[in-house]
């Protein structure tokens, strides 16, 4: 009897042990701060639809040949980029990808702050979508250093930072072994919005001045024609 017993206050103990620590995860759970975002996402994506991010659920179905109902890389990020509600920086050194292209102008016009930096000769190459932003009316800067402006990142309304080795490129997407980091780290985030706010007023076109090797260049060349 004395095993007996001594078996079953073992099992109530592990029991009320067991109940004691459900109990103080819940509590934990109830306590802790909201859970703060961090995901990766890993490119080449699979090619997938992606018109349910631009428009709202309908009757009529997206009859294209890609597949559909499918959650990609590329979707993710995205989805990400279009949850912005008040403002969207981006300052990136290749943007041709056509869908990025969309839903940054989509933004804009859903009455988001855009904001865009990118290298001045990527900027002119063909494929290059920042002519289709300027004409959408999104206020885009182009660095003015003669060093690559190579960075790739974008901070959604002040809080959630996109970044990694992802151009904003079709190749980059669907080819390129790339990497993105969504985080709401404010530690991560706070300098990113520091280092767009340096590069957007170092290149704001009306503080452009000439050297005076810039000038004496440029006064040779109109002399010489």
């Amino acid at each position: 009897m004395s095993l007996m017993w001594t078996v079953k206050v073992v099992g109530l103990g592990a029991v009320a042990l067991s109940l004691s620590l459900e109990a103080l995860a819940w509590l934990h759970r109830r306590l802790r701060p909201g859970k703060i975002l961090n995901e990766v996402l890993f490119f080449p994506s699979e090619t997938a639809c992606v018109q349910h991010i631009f428009t709202p659920p309908s009757p009529y179905s997206c009859f294209c040949s890609l597949p559909h109902g499918v959650e990609t890389s590329f979707s993710r990020l995205l989805s990400y980029l279009m949850s912005a509600s008040s403002s969207l920086d981006l300052c990136v050194f290749a943007f041709s990808n056509m869908d990025l292209c969309r839903a940054v102008v989509a933004l804009h016009h859903r009455g988001v702050n855009v904001r865009v930096l990118t290298d001045k000769d990527y900027s002119a190459i063909t494929g290059s979508q920042i002519g289709v932003l300027r004409k959408a009316g999104i206020c885009v800067r182009s660095d003015i250093n003669s060093v690559y402006m190579h960075h790739k990142f974008a901070v959604v309304d002040g809080r959630l930072l996109i970044t990694g080795s992802l151009n904003w490129t079709l190749t980059a997407v669907q080819s390129n072994m790339e990497n993105v980091i969504i985080t709401e780290e404010p530690d991560l985030v706070r300098p990113f919005i520091q280092e767009f706010r340096r590069l957007w007023m170092q290149n704001d076109p009306t503080q452009y001045h000439d050297s005076s090797e810039q000038k004496a260049a440029r006064v040779m060349g109109e002399s010489n024609n």
